[in-house]
């Protein structure tokens, strides 16, 4: 039987209007330390979330946010100085409550053979 691996993940939400606490699942973010992935995958869907918030909601600011967590998995200088962290530190730094437009639920774990595989699995149960 091939080796499992731990890894954890959270849900990219869209919250377009913090104080309601309402919200659209638009993408997951899959750590997996023992095989150093770190990887985002999001969609956004606009008929979605202009029924939750309405027209105002400027869904270029919410796309280039989205990118902004590709960047920062993917590290190296196009990340910034936060894709520049060590791999776990990036998670984390991704990971961490914040107050915005675009959150991540709270972490959680499992054990997977292939991360790439899992995230595909996990951003179709919970986003598609």
């Amino acid at each position: 039987m091939p080796d499992k691996h731990l890894f954890e993940y959270a849900v990219l939400r869209v919250v377009p209007r913090v104080e309601r606490e309402e919200f659209i699942n638009v993408g997951v973010i899959l750590y997996c330390s023992s095989q150093g992935f770190l990887q985002a995958q999001f969609a956004v869907p606009e008929d979605r979330l202009r029924a939750l918030a309405g027209p105002e909601l400027d869904l270029t600011d919410i796309a280039a946010r989205l990118r902004s967590f590709e960047r920062i998995c993917r590290g190296r200088k196009e990340g910034g100085p936060i894709g520049q962290l060590a791999v776990a530190s990036r998670f984390r730094w991704l990971t961490a409550t914040r107050s915005t437009v675009v959150q991540t639920s709270p972490v959680h774990p499992g054990l997977c053979q292939d991360p790439a595989a899992t995230l595909a699995r996990l951003f179709d149960q919970l986003v598609s």
